[in-house]
């Protein structure tokens, strides 16, 4: 026991100086240098910044609304955001392993000692009893009862940095998993804009389906008209009434598109899609908000998946410690303290008490190279991290430069395509003006009529591409999310 106590004596020393020196084994964390560049093809000049909600760029009372039920509601949100609470709790259990863990015990023993036994015989004449077979046990077995009480610790000492790098990686991946939750926030938030965006985009072209089948009426009734009066062939009307029903048809299909988008916002909210309704509009042009592109170096620290891919980089690289730390042994150091007797009133007398401290090292001599084999995994963890973080990056930049490159184009194709809308409706009024005069036959009215409706349709399908455009562009320069500092993380 004195052997044990000099050397745990000793050894104090050295563990708290190499725990407060801070020595680990292993690499410590640098970020790897990814692929950037100075400018974008397509920048945009706008305001310096996103706002955090970014969606009131929009200007829409209705989305709003949406936006703020689907933080509360989303699953996928819930899910991602029990893997965050997950990660932090690993957090907390691997910070309590570089403390010494405590634990109780106590007791109570009955023990019998001796040859206990039966014997059978007569009662003797002139004693007490009727006479006749007695049993009992033998005389020579003894009853004892013993009571205990003890505290013992178990502490391991983290000389190598084993247990830190081991923190080191919680941390790093609990941060990673933090900017996962923003991601995926983000996602369901981008997701409900881009999908109410298209169900007002269908109640747009509904509007003008419904518009036209109006007009389509009124061609039919004059083609009618003419009919009667023998001034038209039957085939007129037969035309006039097709462009009705096709126009009706087209109708139906944007009606059952709507309900699909309606249905899928309910699930996005977290809601039954069987009591979900939003609300039809008869007029819903929004223009498209400009997007402030900023500046490409700092896309890194505005998108959450790279965030992401950053931290696992650095959770990988803590864990190349945790396996150098394996080359070396493993120190643990043990107590315990507590209290033996034979009696209950006396259990914490000076006389009963028992303590002991001991100390223990571990070292695998021989593996035939397993250890090396695993840091070399560990290694190559940490590459494939890398490659994936800078992979990340150059794919964050191609999608700012499409959806760029995509946001000027469509507000090009957007002018044309207004013109063209414009051109044809004036197209269609003159020529149905034409057929009733008796100037030009029905077809003519039907290839002007279909190619109004086609460009109208067209303009309409041309604004919600630019607005799910300024959605994805929104989403993919991060949203109005910000890198924390993990400095100070906890």
């Amino acid at each position: 026991m004195s052997l044990i106590r000099c050397a745990a004596r000793s050894l104090v020393p050295v563990v708290v100086a190499t725990l407060l020196a801070g020595c680990a084994v292993g690499p410590n964390y640098k970020r790897p240098s990814a692929a950037t560049t100075d400018h974008f093809k397509n920048p945009v000049a706008s305001t310096p910044t996103l706002p955090d909600q970014w969606w009131t760029l929009f200007n829409d009372p209705v989305l709003n609304d949406l936006e703020a039920q689907v933080i509360v509601n989303n699953q996928n949100i819930a899910e991602a955001s029990a893997a965050y609470m997950q990660a932090r709790a690993l957090v907390r259990e691997d910070r309590s392993n570089l403390f010494p863990a405590i634990d109780a015990t106590g007791g109570v023993t009955r023990s019998v000692t001796g040859s206990p036994g039966y014997v059978v015989g007569n009662t003797p004449t002139g004693t007490t009893g009727t006479g006749g077979a007695t049993s009992g046990l033998v005389s020579g077995s003894t009853k004892s009862t013993t009571y205990q009480l003890a505290a013992s610790t178990d502490w391991e000492i983290d000389v190598w940095g084993k247990l830190r790098r081991t923190l080191e990686n919680a941390r790093d991946s609990a941060q990673g998993s933090a900017a996962d939750l923003a991601n995926a926030e983000l996602a369901a938030q981008s997701q409900l804009a881009t999908t109410y965006l298209q169900l007002r985009g269908a109640d747009a072209q509904r509007k003008i389906l419904s518009d036209t089948e109006v007009a389509y009426a009124r061609t039919l009734t004059i083609t009618q008209n003419k009919y009667k009066v023998g001034v038209a062939a039957r085939t007129d009307v037969l035309q006039a009434q097709s462009q009705l029903l096709s126009a009706q048809d087209q109708e139906q299909a944007e009606i059952l598109q709507r309900d699909q988008y309606e249905n899928a916002i309910a699930a996005l909210v977290g809601k039954p899609a069987s009591g979900f309704t939003v609300a039809a509009v008869d007029k819903w042009d929004i223009p498209s908000p400009q997007i402030p592109s900023g500046l490409p170096s700092e896309l890194l620290q505005r998108r959450p998946d790279i965030a992401n891919a950053e931290r696992s980089m650095a959770a990988a690289n803590a864990n190349i410690g945790v396996e150098e730390a394996n080359y070396f042994p493993a120190i643990t150091l043990t107590g315990s303290y507590g209290f033996l007797s034979t009696a209950a009133s006396t259990l914490f007398n000076q006389a009963g008490l028992t303590k002991s401290v001991g100390g223990s090292l571990s070292q695998t001599l021989l593996d035939f190279g397993a250890r090396r084999a695993e840091v070399d995994q560990a290694k190559r963890a940490y590459d494939q991290a890398v490659a994936s973080y800078r992979q990340t990056v150059l794919t964050a930049f191609q999608d700012v430069e499409n959806d760029l490159a995509s946001a000027d184009i469509y507000q090009k194709e957007f002018d044309l395509r207004r013109q063209n809308s414009e051109a044809l409706d004036l197209t269609e009024k003159l020529t149905l003006n034409e057929y009733k005069a008796g100037t030009v036959d029905f077809t003519t009215v039907v290839v002007a009529q279909t190619a109004a409706l086609t460009a109208r349709l067209s303009l309409a399908q041309m604004r919600i591409s630019q607005q799910t455009t300024a959605v994805t562009l929104i989403t993919d320069l991060g949203g109005g999310w910000k890198m924390p500092d993990y400095t100070h993380y906890q």
